[in-house]
C-alpha cells in the first residue's frame, strides 16, 4: 500500500493492521524515532533496542541519520521477519537517501541472531526471538529504546506492565524511550517502571506521542 507521503506500508490482514500509519510511513519513522528519539541523544556512541525491525524503516533511517557522525550498535528483536519478496518491494531508500539503496538491502539481508557490521560506525543485530519469553537483560543496556510493536488493541500482550518493566530495566540512566503509543495505561505503566514520561505532539494523523526517560 502507498500512503499518503508516497512511501509503501505493509497490511497485515492476521490482525487487521497496517505496519505504518497510512497518512505517511517516512514521514511518521522520521518524527517519532528520528525526531523524538535519536535527535535527543547527545552521544556519539549510542546502542539502541528497537522492539519491532519490521519494514527495517526504522533502522535504515537511524544508520541515515547516524553515519560518520555518530557510532551505533543497533539491536532489534523481531518474532516474525520479513520475506524476501515483501520487503524488495519497499520504496524506502527510493524516496529518502537514495545513496545507501544498498543498506536498505544490506539491512535485510543480514544474518539473523549475529552482530552484524554495516559500515564501520554501524552494527546491527537482528533477534529472532519472541520479546513475551526472551531473557532481555543479557542485551547491552539502552541509550534509545524504539517501542515499535503493532498497536496495544492488536496485539496487547506486548503492551501489559510486565513487559514494559522489562524493556525499560534495560535502559541506561539518562535514556529515552520513545514509542507512537499514547495511551495512559502504557504512560502509567512506564512511570511506574521508573521511567519520566512526557506527552509530546505526533506527526501528521496523530495527536500525541509518548517519551520516556530513566531516572539516574
Amino acid at each position: 500500500m502507498v500512503t499518503e507521503d508516497g512511501s509503501h506500508t505493509l497490511y497485515l490482514p492476521e490482525i487487521d493492521e497496517h505496519y505504518h500509519s497510512i497518512h505517511g510511513a517516512i514521514q511518521e519513522s522520521q518524527h517519532i524515532y528520528i525526531g523524538q528519539g535519536l535527535e535527543q541523544c547527545n552521544k556519539n556512541e549510542l546502542t539502541i533496542l528497537e522492539i519491532g525491525f519490521g519494514t527495517g524503516l526504522n533502522a535504515y533511517l537511524t544508520f541515515c541519520h547516524t553515519h560518520l557522525k555518530k557510532s551505533v550498535n543497533y539491536y532489534s528483536i523481531e518474532k516474525y521477519p520479513l520475506l524476501s519478496s515483501e520487503y524488495s518491494k519497499l520504496n524506502y531508500s527510493e524516496l529518502s537517501f537514495p545513496e545507501n539503496r544498498d543498506i536498505f538491502e544490506q539491512l535485510h539481508q543480514s544474518e539473523w541472531n549475529k552482530k552484524i557490521c554495516i559500515s564501520e560506525d554501524f552494527n546491527l543485530c537482528k533477534l529472532e526471538v519472541d520479546l513475551l519469553n526472551y531473557d532481555i537483560n543479557i542485551l547491552p543496556k539502552a541509550d534509545l529504546i524504539y517501542y515499535d510493536a503493532f498497536a496495544p488493541v492488536k496485539q496487547p500482550e506486548m503492551w501489559t506492565d510486565e513487559i514494559l518493566e522489562k524493556i525499560a530495566s534495560v535502559l541506561k540512566p539518562e535514556g529515552i524511550f520513545v514509542t507512537y503509543c499514547a495511551k495512559g495505561t502504557v504512560r502509567r505503566a512506564l512511570t511506574q517502571a521508573g521511567l519520566t514520561m512526557e506527552r509530546i505532539p505526533g506527526p501528521t494523523g496523530k495527536k500525541e506521542i509518548l517519551r520516556g526517560k530513566k531516572s539516574t
